[in-house]
């Protein structure tokens, strides 16, 4: 399985020659590449290229007279599968900048509806329009209301849109992008508790925390995020139970139970102490969240905060133990 979005670098001159023998030739060949003139301008000194295969795989390319990047969801030429791999922000910006705007425009032709959410778009680049996984990932969005039940695409993704505005993860991107996955089919469980993972950062954002995300600790494992303020710094671990029918579990009750255990026996018991579970409900549909709401079960851990969220933003939940951040502004409790 592709990973997300990175580019390979070459350091060395690429003439104009160069390209079309070593880059053009081969692709050609093999999955019938042809080149076309960049959408955009990339504004300084670089040779821009843009080559696109009959099965729909794109590849850009920049070179200067001493260097030079490539990127692209197809396969990658033998001339560069001995190069190094880097990180959208660890190349020169104009290069970062015109591939993104690039691969944008081919994101917004394809997926129209996408335009309307511009964070979201920027955002989930990596994987959007990575090699494998940019059908799975679109559709978990346009057909899976990702992961909302009962909900539709416009409003579950206007709900992650408001939040990537805010910019709090932009500096972990391509880490947390990629929580999404690259697979070739749609995983709604994995991808679901991906998504988790950004409505508990939602959570924290709304009352007014400060959030680090993947801490490690001292055993090796890594929490999902760090919580502070000018008074708390609090390790956050999240969990996200199965709607019961696509599970073993008894009912909703037993679901937010045994998931959590799970968590509980794992990280959280090799960790020792001290973090806060969030047990995260929000593939619940109605009913089976008013079964757990009703009976508010233990989880085998504290503090704990059980909750769900909506797309129109409403989050409702419940805590046990003595949860030491103050989360009234971002959750109605129910106790």
């Amino acid at each position: 399985m592709a990973r997300p979005l990175r580019f390979r670098y070459s350091p060395a001159t690429w003439s104009e020659q160069r390209v079309r023998q070593e880059i053009l030739q081969p692709l050609r060949s093999n999955i019938g590449a042809r080149t076309i003139a960049p959408w955009f301008d990339i504004g300084t000194d670089w040779e821009t290229h843009r080559f696109e295969m009959k099965n729909g795989d794109i590849a850009l390319f920049a070179r200067n007279d001493e260097e030079a990047y490539w990127m692209g969801n197809t396969e990658t030429p033998s001339s560069l599968w001995k190069t190094n791999k880097f990180a959208w922000t660890d190349v020169p910006y104009h290069v970062s900048r015109w591939a993104q705007r690039e691969l944008l425009a081919t994101l917004h032709e394809e997926d129209r509806w996408l335009e309307d959410y511009p964070h979201i778009s920027w955002y989930f680049l990596p994987v959007f329009m990575s090699k494998d996984g940019r059908e799975s990932t679109r559709a978990f969005f346009r057909e899976h209301a990702a992961g909302f039940p009962d909900a539709g695409r416009r409003e579950a993704t206007r709900f992650f849109e408001e939040f990537f505005a805010t910019g709090v993860l932009d500096e972990y991107r391509h880490v947390m992008s990629g929580k999404l996955g690259t697979s070739n089919h749609v995983d709604r469980v994995r991808m679901s508790a991906a998504m988790g993972e950004f409505i508990a950062a939602k959570i924290l954002t709304d009352a007014d925390y400060e959030i680090t995300p993947e801490i490690e600790v001292t055993t090796g494992h890594s929490l999902d995020y760090r919580a502070e303020d000018s008074a708390t710094n609090i390790l956050v671990e999240v969990t996200r139970p199965q709607p019961p029918k696509n599970r073993a579990a008894a009912g909703p009750v037993a679901a937010v139970r045994d998931t959590a255990e799970t968590k509980v026996n794992g990280q959280l018991a090799e960790h020792g102490g001290g973090a806060v579970l969030f047990v995260d409900c929000s593939s619940f549909r109605d009913d089976v969240w008013n079964a757990v709401r009703g009976e508010q079960p233990d989880v085998r851990h504290r503090p704990a905060v059980v909750y769900r969220a909506r797309p129109d933003g409403h989050v409702e939940g419940y805590r046990k133990g003595s949860v030491p951040i103050e989360l009234e502004d971002a959750i109605g409790f129910l106790n």
